[in-house]
């Protein structure tokens, strides 16, 4: 086992690697025309990565400025299957004036790391940077290979960055088995104050879809009974109203028979969203896991008051549960009916068992750290770069532990306003991630 001080040492360091990631503005539009891009982050992972001896591979993905930092870490036994450890160094966009402090600031105040990224992931990020410099300086050598990778795009559906790289460069991961990454391995706090550490066993799919409708073009004065913008509003509503059928994955399941079995409580089926909200936050998360969902974001259509334009667009962001892909499409096609063009970016679910000795591994290094606790499988209502490595035939989990205090609304940081995480949890993280790198 490392010295606790050095540990502490490493753990001191995530908090300052953290902050001053933040302080990177890596924002990610979806549009190359607004994006910030990610090369500053991935040339500030490099520096910190080659200032302790590693070789890393930088890869230019052939967007502007879409950069992407791998390193592998030798382990003991190079015939093992190597552990990926990947995370997205962009960010969502943030609005300053809606934030108490500024969302680019890495300020470390109150007992919180705050800024854009700080849970999505930036606090995986540094743990992670972290664990990797710590282990260099000091010639620690895990059981297997380690390939830390700091990936762009994650935001925008990976397509320069994990998807790009497991397309052109699958190389950079031979012989990795298994990952890790974020939205998993943070707990929650359950009756009489017993916590549980939700792990990332599966992920539903992502279809961003474009809806578009043709009519005739028209002066707006006018009549039309062929008007774009009537015709695709109709559909949208539709969509947007309808609901889809509750469905039971078997990771939902498990998570609910482990909820049960600490606390004791019930979840009928005949009233399943109804007792998922005893869950209290995590609740709009698990409730978001029951069933599909789509959610129309955006719409565009015309250019003046007075004309009808011939072509009206709706963008709708579609979950899907892992086995429904078939199913959704014979409902979307019932709702929108013969006349709605439908184009799409799709990223398939994925889903894994909870069992293994990664698991064991897992749940092992946050007890010796949070005694008492219990860890449980969980599926994320989002969606992760875990779609891309899947195809590599690596198994994926969501693992960026935090213990977090029980009153912190923790999902509604994603994408949120006024995003941070507790300088403790990212201390806990790190001594985590440390008992789990060293005997998985």
């Amino acid at each position: 086992m490392t010295e606790p001080n050095l540990i502490d040492e490493a753990a001191d360091e995530a908090v300052t690697l953290t902050s001053e990631l933040i302080r990177i503005d890596s924002t990610n539009t979806g549009d190359p025309a607004t994006l910030t891009g990610e090369r500053e982050a991935a040339e500030y992972v490099a520096g910190k990565l080659t200032e302790v001896g590693y070789e890393i591979t930088y890869v230019e993905s052939g967007g502007k400025n879409r950069h992407n930092v791998i390193a592998r870490l030798a382990g003991a036994d190079p015939g093992r299957g190597a552990l990926l450890v990947h995370g997205h160094l962009d960010v969502v966009p943030a609005d300053a004036s809606e934030w108490s402090v500024h969302p680019f600031s890495g300020a470390v105040q109150d007992g919180y790391v705050w800024g854009r990224g700080a849970v999505d992931m930036k606090d995986m990020l540094g743990m992670s940077l972290a664990l990797a410099r710590h282990y260099k300086r000091h010639g620690i050598v895990p059981p297997r290979d380690i390939i830390f990778a700091f990936l762009a795009d994650e935001e925008a559906g990976g397509q320069y960055g994990a998807q790009w790289l497991v397309d052109n460069r699958p190389e950079l991961f031979e012989g990795a088995t298994e990952a890790v990454s974020e939205v998993g391995g943070f707990s929650i706090t359950l009756r009489d104050g017993v916590r549980a550490y939700l792990i990332e066993t599966a992920e539903k799919g992502i279809r961003w879809m474009t809806l578009r409708v043709r009519g005739t073009a028209g002066h707006g004065s006018m009549l039309h009974r062929d008007n774009a913008v009537t015709t695709l509003s109709e559909a949208v509503a539709r969509l947007g109203n309808h609901r889809f059928p509750l469905v039971l994955t078997d990771s939902v399941r498990e998570f609910l028979a482990g909820v049960t079995e600490i606390t004791g409580w019930d979840f009928p089926e005949d009233d399943l969203e109804g007792s998922v909200a005893k869950l209290g936050n995590i609740s709009r998360m698990i409730g978001a896991t029951l069933r599909d969902t789509a959610n129309p974001t955006m719409l565009k259509a015309g250019y003046k008051a007075n004309v009808i334009p011939s072509v009206a667009e709706a963008t709708v962001d579609c979950r899907i549960l892992p086995g429904r892909v078939e199913a959704f499409n014979r409902e979307l096609d019932e709702i929108l009916g013969p006349d709605i063009e439908k184009e799409w970016l799709e990223l398939p679910p994925v889903e894994t068992t909870f069992d293994g000795a990664l698991v064991d591994a897992m749940s092992a290094a946050v007890v010796a750290e949070d005694p008492g606790s219990r860890t449980l499988p969980y599926m994320l209502s989002g969606g992760t770069d875990a779609k891309a490595f899947s195809k590599l035939g690596i198994r994926n989990f969501g693992f960026a532990p935090l213990r977090l205090p029980e009153d912190l609304d923790f999902s509604a940081l994603f994408h949120g306003v006024d995003e941070r995480v507790p300088v403790e949890a990212l201390r806990f993280g790190t001594r985590v991630l440390d008992r789990f790198f060293r005997n998985s």
